[in-house]
């Protein structure tokens, strides 16, 4: 499922933005610095602030085909920063839900911000270098 993009871009501008975003949230632009999300950590981070709750960690696990371990690493990471937070779900104390957090709302508003900024920039680009694969 593509996202309908209000911008359209070629595949060197899309690039060019995954780097330009990337950059800038390891070097803290834009977006305050945190530490260097994996792309694991960063999916995890959209889809529960992207897609609507419930969200488990048994669900995160199955939705990106890696182990309950991995996604509970991943939280750990992010629930250090007050990103996301987990919690026993009383009704089934089997599941741990993951629920979102006003600094996590903050951060992914940021990060969209971020994105839209670079996006239009690049959209009025027209200097932007072919990519060599």
């Amino acid at each position: 499922m593509e996202p309908n993009l209000p911008v359209d871009l070629e595949p060197a501008h899309g690039l060019q933005l995954l780097h330009e975003i990337t950059w800038g949230l390891v070097r803290g632009d834009r977006v305050e610095r945190t530490p260097d999300f994996t792309l694991r950590q960063l999916v995890i981070l959209l889809t529960v602030y992207l897609e609507p709750p419930p969200h488990t960690v048994r669900g995160l696990a199955g939705k990106l085909g890696v182990t309950k371990p991995v996604i509970t690493r991943a939280l750990d990471t992010m629930g250090k920063h007050k990103l996301l937070v987990r919690r026993r779900d009383v009704a089934d104390r089997r599941n741990v839900l993951v629920y979102r957090t006003l600094g996590g709302a903050l951060y992914v508003e940021r990060l969209a911000q971020a994105i839209a900024a670079h996006a239009s920039a690049l959209s009025n680009a027209s200097d932007v270098p072919e990519v060599q694969v």
